[in-house]
């Protein structure tokens, strides 16, 4: 196994890759890159991206953020999918035949990504939707958080077949503030208890079987001072009370819902003592590059790090696309999604 991934996953300035980004990538450490929508053509270029930066690094992990609805980085020649309330306004009436869907659009998602080179999504959301917060609102499954755990399960059934690690995020929930952490930093009020009783439910249901979770840029006074992923109690609640043994993977650093650790290097360093396993620094190429001075590789997170790789060998799009099960999830997913405007 290897253990040389390090705990800095960065970003890429295009489409193809330019001597900048060459030289980033040999860094020892950096362990991953975040793909966005300035990167990505279609599958295609996609994996030939993908298949560039494993020349420079072949040990590299690779990441999109791709939940559907809105959050989905790239459309082109895959699959349009539906914000994941789409199942949750379903499964009242359906809910046999929605979690069938579900788990479905995760196996669908995992080979369409495979298709494309990338080794995991930074999904699912287990937010619960109160329809105050401006940032993940149609991101959640439901209002309800035991639909949100049973949904979400689904969505990880799929993706455990199809061979793709889960993410889920925003721990221990960002669905009760209005604020977004990409602007401000949120505060939620409330109680542990109260927390436990509704936000933290899918978290606690699910957190034996996800490969990683990602704690949220909100703070949540009552239990600690500090935004979660900067919080050792609440990074220790993830581990020690819900027995999570997963990667921490920090959100953006390059938020402002970050800013108040200090510059890169101090939110970086902060993040990872309190038991980040990996941070994101993207979007701000002279700050990944002074985070990575910063920081060294650590073979116990690495380990952790390395259960985000493909656990199946990377699929073809032209294979995929033959196969009846495919054209069936993907016919119904894109009726589904076209319902919401997508």
């Amino acid at each position: 196994m290897s253990v040389s991934l390090g705990p800095v996953m960065i970003d890429v300035a295009s489409t193809t890759l330019d001597n900048s980004d060459r030289a980033l990538l040999e860094h020892p450490s950096v362990g991953g890159v975040v793909l966005f929508a300035r990167n990505l053509e279609s599958p295609e270029q996609c994996r030939a991206l993908c298949d560039a930066i494993r020349v420079q690094r072949p040990d590299i992990l690779i990441s999109i953020d791709h939940e559907g609805g809105r959050v989905q980085r790239l459309r082109e020649g895959l699959t349009s999918l539906p914000p994941m309330c789409a199942f949750g306004h379903r499964y009242p009436e359906e809910p046999q035949e929605t979690l069938a869907l579900v788990h479905e659009c995760g196996w669908l998602m995992s080979q369409e990504l495979s298709a494309c080179g990338l080794d995991f999504s930074f999904a699912p959301v287990l937010d619960v939707d109160e329809t105050l917060s401006k940032v993940i609102g149609e991101r959640s499954f439901s209002p309800q958080p035991a639909q949100v755990s049973e949904l979400a399960g689904a969505l990880l059934d799929g993706f455990d077949e199809g061979g793709m690690a889960s993410v889920g995020k925003h721990f221990p929930g960002h669905g009760g503030v209005e604020a977004d952490s990409h602007l401000e930093l949120p505060v939620d009020e409330r109680s542990l208890e109260a927390l436990k009783a509704h936000d933290l439910i899918p978290f606690a249901d699910l957190a034996t079987r996800l490969t990683a979770v990602m704690p949220s840029h909100v703070r949540y006074p009552a239990f600690d001072p500090n935004p979660t992923g900067f919080s050792a109690a609440w990074l220790d609640y993830l581990r020690h009370t819900l027995g999570f043994k997963g990667a921490i993977l920090s959100d953006d650093l390059s938020m402002h819902g970050a800013s108040f650790a200090g510059g890169p290097v101090e939110r970086a360093q902060l993040a990872l003592a309190s038991g980040c396993d990996a941070v994101l620094v993207c979007n701000d190429r002279d700050a990944a590059r002074a985070v990575l001075e910063s920081v060294s590789p650590c073979r116990e997170r690495a380990v952790r790090l390395e259960r985000l790789r493909r656990a199946q060998p990377f699929s073809s799009l032209e294979q995929l696309q033959t196969l009846p099960r495919w054209q069936e999830a993907h016919d119904r997913l894109t009726a589904l999604a076209a319902q919401y405007g997508y």
